[in-house]
């Protein structure tokens, strides 16, 4: 509070922006109710063939899981795709994508609802997840949201098939946000420990669904109480 009894602007928190806004999604747990690369991935494995393809893999799997998780999924990715060239992975995450909006309590139809109320105001929205760019480009794509920007997970085509270029989780965010040419934003939809570099940046951090355990992690984390909001 300065000598005119006003309180001072708190310099660790981001300026709340005039006019139209810049509003970041999380997909996983926040428009879905689940993650939906890994519903892909499970279909991919549906079949006796491909789970007899990750038996070579289950030594390595064993060793590399206690010490990282990342490495881990990163290799039962490329086994699930193994064979897939660029255009036959678009076509599978593509009619992946047509299969899930239609199947029932996918997605969070609050969350649709609070995106929509954003774009009628002017807002810039932007859906910024883990989940695989084409997978996830296709599901807006199929909900009725071609005009959002998204910011998502890569893959790039190898030998064996489609590989992971970049896994756009945790720090990888705000990362790929500037890579895009986002350097701030307003407010920011998350749903657990792993946006928190996310709602960092943002004036108006907001926790989907998040348990009071979480809570008080992602508060003593950023410094900051968060608005809470329990969707469906």
């Amino acid at each position: 509070m300065d000598q005119t009894g006003v309180a001072a602007p708190d310099d660790t928190a981001p300026a709340v922006a005039v006019g139209p806004r810049t509003v970041l999604f999380d997909l996983d747990g926040v428009i879905t109710v689940a993650d939906t690369f890994g519903l892909f991935m499970r279909e991919r494995y549906a079949g006796l063939g491909r789970k007899l393809l990750l038996l070579p893999a289950l030594p390595w799997l064993s060793l590399v899981r206690p010490f990282s998780w990342r490495l881990a999924v990163r290799t039962l990715v490329h086994v699930g795709l193994l064979g897939l060239g660029e255009q036959r992975y678009r076509q599978a995450a593509m009619g992946f994508a047509g299969r899930l909006v239609r199947r029932p309590k996918q997605f969070q139809r609050d969350a649709l609802l609070a995106l929509r109320r954003h774009q009628a105001a002017g807002d810039r929205v932007i859906v910024v997840t883990g989940c695989e760019r084409t997978l996830a480009r296709g599901l807006l794509d199929e909900l009725g949201l071609p005009d959002v920007e998204l910011v998502a997970s890569e893959l790039v085509p190898g030998w064996l098939g489609m590989r992971v270029r970049r896994h756009n989780v945790g720090q990888r965010k705000p990362q790929s946000l500037a890579e895009a040419g986002v350097t701030r934003w307003d407010r920011a939809y998350g749903d657990s420990a792993l946006d928190i570099p996310m709602l960092k940046g943002a004036a108006e951090p907001v926790l989907v669904n998040g348990s009071p355990k979480l809570c008080k992690q992602v508060e003593r984390a950023l410094g900051r109480s968060v608005e809470r909001v329990a969707w469906y």
